[in-house]
Parts: C-alpha cells; structure tokens; sequence
C-alpha cells in the first residue's frame, strides 16, 4: 500500500515538473520563407532617357524626369568625356513631354548641337538646341512657326542628308471640301542662328 502511494506521490511530481518545464519555456518563431529569386521590380523614374555618343568616350545623355503632370518637370543634358576625365551638364525646365533626342553639327564648326524635341500640347512639336563649345552649354534660339491659318499640329521633325526639316499640315476648306497641303522647311544654321526656309514638295 506504501508502494502505490509513493509511487503516485512520484508521478505527481514528475508531471508537476513537466508542467512547470512546459509553462516557463519560450517558444521560437517559426521561420518565414523567403524567395531569393524574386527580385523586387522597381519603376523606371525617368520618362526619357537616349545616349548618344558622338565618339568613342565621348557621350551625351538627356534624362527627363518629373512627377505628377507628364508634360510638367525638367530634364538633363549630361556630357561624358572618358578620355579626358571631363563630365559636365546643364538641366533645364521644361513644359512639354519629350519624345526625342539626337546630336547634329548643322554648322559644320565642330561643337556638337543637341536636339531635344517635345510635345508642347497636342500634336504640337517644338525643339530645345543647346551647342556644347568652350567647355560649356549654350542656347540657341529655336524659330517658332509663323504659318497659323490652318495649321492644327500634326508637324514632325527629320532628318535627312544631315539637315534639319520640319513637315507642317496645312489644312484648308473651300465650299465643303477639306484640303491638308504639307508644307516642308528646312532649318539652317550660321552664326548660332537658325533660318528656316520652305522647300518644294
């Protein structure tokens, strides 16, 4: 009989034991999965963005950026000279939304111009020059169009045999009937000046 009493008094004790074990120990967080894999996908901040390079370690940038408004914001124009260990830019605002870029040497001087082409409103195109001479940016003015009758947008820039031409839609209407007459202009440039000119069809 003093067998099975001791013998319930010990189990009694061990399972208090256990019990106390169980209540005092902390329990560890499982650990959460992770995917190394899966890179997280980040949103291209700038709107725009082209190089050009003009020659081997010689580079031009533009980089538009802006939050919000599309057509609202600024952009850069950075130039990289490797060869030299020379890098500049200038950064300027804008109100318009770019569509293009690209260098040209319409003057033949030697000081590359870039060409920034942009949306003003809808379907209406205007162009920012800036040539980079003498270490430095430098605006050049860009002629606006004087043809306003008939003119609705629609005008595009181009390129071709290294000059600068410019197509403008002229739309027309004579007893009923609508007429679009494209009218081209080429663009010179003497002097840090431009001088547009039409050309025939």
């Amino acid at each position: 009989m003093k067998l099975i009493s001791f013998n319930k008094t010990a189990s009694l004790a061990i399972a208090g034991l256990l019990f106390l074990v169980a209540c005092t120990s902390e329990e560890k967080p499982s650990p959460v999965a992770t995917n190394p894999t899966v890179a997280v996908k980040q949103v291209n901040p700038f709107p725009f963005y082209k190089n050009m390079e003009i020659k081997p370690g010689f580079n031009f940038e533009v980089v538009s950026w802006g939050k919000g408004v599309d057509s609202v914001g600024g952009y850069l124009i950075l130039m990289s000279d490797s060869v030299k260990n020379n890098y500049k830019s200038i950064a300027v605002e804008r109100k318009g939304i770019i569509t293009d870029a690209w260098n040209m040497d319409l003057d033949n001087d030697g000081n590359p111009e870039i060409y920034v082409q942009y949306v003003v409103r809808k379907d209406v195109s205007d162009m920012n020059v800036y040539e980079f001479a003498g270490n430095s940016f430098d605006k050049i003015s860009f002629p606006g169009l004087n043809t306003t009758k008939g003119y609705e947008g629609k005008d595009q820039f181009f390129v071709k045999n290294g000059e600068l031409f410019r197509s403008v839609p002229i739309v027309s209407v004579d007893s009923g009937k609508t007429t679009t007459l494209v009218k081209t202009l080429q663009y010179r440039l003497r002097g840090n000046s431009f001088t547009p000119s039409e050309v025939g069809k």
